[in-house]
């Protein structure tokens, strides 16, 4: 049995091979960029009034305080020229400003009579204000985003900004999710009293759609032919395989042996955790295999704590970490790291994370109530309120 910390860094050395791929901008959203973006022009293009007012030259401030009005600057009009430094020109918001100004006073500032600016008294007024200086974002060429961004509504608009219409990515891989046990039925399914329906599949599922990922579903009995002959079938069409059920040490717990009998290499099986302690990984040359156990709440652990992130680093994308404040003291005697289901409180800007343990992993209603897992390390067994504790975040 391996420790959380070796599991985390034999997953970061086996990383998947991922190809790159072009999608329309329009269609990025949640994607992983696999291109360095430069801007095509300065950013912004010209000197931009900030607000809506009168252009004017600074030098003739202080000097007279009235303005014959020239003419008007709208946005999208080529730009104008003031041609006396004595007058000046109204101007709208995203305008480009006139040659010959360099200060923007806004109307809330002045008073305009029979196209004369007057200027209000007592104003302190600066050189260049209300104006979006041209380069002060960018400059041409320069580098704006790097590969490896996750893109947000934000990288798009800079996208958009640059002319990128199509823009490369990289592509997710063909996932599997594959549940095992012969007690499961569908959801359109009556289930006996015996059975219950299948949620760790449609879960695993959901959890991959949020992050842009599609994953085709299967299911398993527990019988140790049939796991080998479907298996391999769908590792030949899949490059990752999540499997739900069937690694712990039940006499019916197939997977492990069936998993390296048909070639895959065992990386860990194991981790010195709870929930989630019987969690396998390992690979052949053409796929990676997960093996999640049956239990709700193992399931939902691995894949946030695990896989997630792994997928991620695949794509060229490190997920920043995060942490809250456990709100109680908490108690927990086994020599594991153990991930606490907590309840997330946002209280003045800290994140505070409050216990709900629930049922234990089966209880996956319990998971409607929570926000994520704190993290409370191997090694010690008391863990004060208000101490700082890694989270890991599924809401």
């Amino acid at each position: 049995m391996i420790s959380v910390e070796e599991a985390s860094s034999i997953l970061h050395s086996k990383l998947l091979k991922t190809s790159i791929g072009t999608v329309p901008t329009t269609e990025a959203t949640g994607k992983i960029l696999g291109e360095v973006i430069s801007v095509d022009r300065d950013l912004p293009p010209f000197n931009r009034a900030t607000m809506d007012g009168v252009a004017v030259a600074f030098q003739s401030l202080g000097k007279q305080n009235e303005f014959a009005i020239e003419s008007i600057q709208a946005a999208g009009e080529p730009q104008k020229k003031l041609t006396s430094k004595k007058n000046a020109i109204e101007i709208m918001t995203g305008a480009v400003l006139p040659e010959g100004a360099d200060t923007i006073i806004p109307y809330e500032h002045i008073s305009i009579t029979n196209g004369m600016a007057t200027l209000k008294n007592g104003l302190d007024i600066q050189q260049g204000q209300n104006i979006h200086q041209q380069g002060a974002d960018a400059i041409k060429g320069q580098i704006i985003l790097q590969a490896g961004t996750k893109l947000s509504p934000a990288e798009i608009a800079v996208l958009a900004s640059v002319g990128k219409s199509h823009v490369l990515v990289y592509e997710f891989p063909s996932i599997a999710i594959v549940s095992t046990g012969n007690e499961l039925v569908d959801i359109v399914e009556t289930p006996q009293p015996h059975q219950l329906r299948k949620s760790n599949s449609y879960a695993l599922q959901a959890s991959l759609r949020e992050m842009g990922c599609q994953a085709a579903l299967f299911h398993l009995p527990d019988d140790q032919s049939t796991l080998e002959k479907e298996l391999k079938q769908i590792m030949n069409h899949h490059q990752v395989v999540i499997l739900s059920g069937g690694v712990s040490k039940g006499k019916f717990d197939f997977v492990p042996q069936v998993l390296e009998s048909i070639g895959i290499q065992k990386h860990f099986h194991q981790v010195a955790q709870k929930p989630g302690k019987p969690f396998w990984f390992g690979s052949n040359e053409n796929t990676f295999v997960f093996g999640l156990p049956g239990n709700p709440v193992s399931t939902y652990l691995c894949f946030y704590r695990y896989i997630k992130p792994w997928l991620y680093r695949s794509l060229g994308y490190s997920p920043s970490s995060e942490s809250a404040i456990l709100a109680t003291d908490y108690v927990f005697n086994p020599s594991l790291t153990y991930f606490l289901q907590v309840a997330i409180k946002n209280e003045r800007g800290t994140l505070r994370a409050y216990p709900k343990t629930g049922e234990g992993s089966g209880d996956f209603a319990n998971l409607v109530e929570v926000d994520g897992f704190l993290e409370l390390p191997q090694g010690r067994n008391e863990f004060k309120s208000n101490e700082a504790l890694d989270f890991i975040r599924f809401r």
